[in-house]
């Protein structure tokens, strides 16, 4: 399988790093619900420490992601009509912002809570703002709106992929599966 992308799918390294950052999105909310149903305690800091370097590493991944993009042009648009081109981009720039701006705000809650935030305790960000009570409670609000915006694009974009699937018949799915070969 070709690393660049083709004129027929998207190459390994664009595949690789979608897949695991959905891979590493997924677990991130079970994680985080798992931590908030423990006791103030070591058992819970772990887990957000977890729950944070995954943030980190999906936030390092699409800016990978987005810098791969950026040098590797030449996927021509989803088939169809100009107005669902259009949807398409606008849906994948809203999906890059959001994937983006979740581990941002993450970061800068824990920044403002004065908490550190490692990727797995191999490397410390630096905190974005400094201590404050407030600004970490209106981020928290940030962060779980972010969130859920994220999770209803995601829906939107899997159904849209599933569309063209089954019932457009086209190649817009197979495009950037792990399976297919071009």
């Amino acid at each position: 399988m070709p690393l660049r992308n083709t004129a027929e799918a998207y190459g390994s390294l664009a595949k690789f790093l979608h897949w695991a950052i959905v891979l590493l999105i997924v677990p991130q909310y079970f994680i985080a619900e798992a931590a908030e149903e423990l006791p103030k305690g070591l058992e819970r800091l772990q887990l957000m420490d977890w729950h944070k370097s995954f943030g980190m590493l999906v936030l390092l991944l699409t800016l990978a992601r987005i810098g791969w993009k950026i040098m590797n042009r030449g996927l021509p648009g989803p088939i169809g009509n100009p107005w669902q081109r259009k949807a398409a981009a606008a849906g994948h720039g809203l999906l890059y912002l959001l994937v983006l701006a979740q581990p941002i705000s993450g970061w800068a809650m824990s920044s403002a809570a004065n908490y550190p935030v490692t990727l797995f305790g191999w490397l410390q960000f630096p905190a974005l703002v400094a201590e404050n009570h407030d600004l970490h409670e209106t981020l928290e609000e940030v962060h779980e709106v972010l969130f859920y915006s994220l999770v209803t694009v995601a829906i939107v974009h899997i159904l849209a992929a599933l569309y063209h699937h089954f019932l457009l018949k086209d190649s817009v799915l197979r495009r950037m599966s792990p399976f297919s070969r071009p």
